[in-house]
This record gives C-alpha cells, structure tokens and sequence, in this order.
C-alpha cells in the first residue's frame, strides 16, 4: 500500500497559541507558519523524522466543546517530572471519566485538547 498519514490536524481559535505549546512540549521545529496554518515537523535528522506524522494546526472560530475523538498519547522517561513540565508551559489537568486506577494521567493544551502522558515504560519493555 502507498498510504502514510502525513499531517495529524488541530483545529485552534489560536494555532499560534497552541503550536508554541506543542513545539516547546515536543522538542519540534516549526516548518510553516502562517497566522491560519502552521506546521510542526519533529526535529531534521531525529528518529522520528519522515516517520511521525506532522501537527498541523489549523484556525477554526469555534471553540473546542466536548472530548476529543482522537488524542495523543506521550510516553515519558519519567511520568511525574514530564507532567510538571507541561503543566509548566500551559497544559492543565483534566477529567475525561478515567477512574484513578489508570496508570495515565489526561492533561488538555491550552486550546483545551486532551492528551495523555502515560507511565514510563519499564527497562524490560524497551526496545533497544
């Protein structure tokens, strides 16, 4: 098959907002940037690079209303210090019905959209 997804879309009241928070929280460089689209590219030359598919942040006039149909999830070195850095940057925790045997932790962007970061992987789990 010759189908790859290239771009995952956000829509925003504010893409400038909400790609600063995404290209600070993800280590990301910005690759088009206009005051109705920009585009988030993980760094040139990293593993992710050509592989991971880009942000693209579009403006849209309505707010975001009910929970997401479709969300990232993060997998940190360290569940707790990554979580108090993007609280850090703007990301603020949130209640989608997760009870509190989960082992992930849903946060919303400043624009409101959930995502979550979940445990660390242990050392046995990783690839290597």
């Amino acid at each position: 098959m010759s189908l790859r997804i290239q771009a995952v879309c956000i829509d925003s009241t504010e893409p400038r907002v909400a790609a600063d928070f995404w290209e600070k929280a993800l280590g990301w460089r910005r690759t088009f940037d206009e005051d109705d689209e920009i585009v988030l590219e993980p760094p040139a030359g990293s593993p992710e690079d050509g592989v991971s598919p880009d942000l693209l942040f579009l403006k849209v006039p309505e707010r975001k209303g009910v929970k997401n149909r479709l969300h990232l999830d993060l997998r940190p070195q360290d569940q707790d210090a990554e979580v108090a850095r993007l609280e850090g940057l703007g990301a603020r925790r949130v209640s989608v019905g997760q009870g509190p045997e989960v082992t992930w932790l849903v946060l919303a962007d400043p624009d409101g959209n959930e995502f979550c970061v979940l445990r660390a992987l242990r050392p046995d789990q990783q690839a290597g």
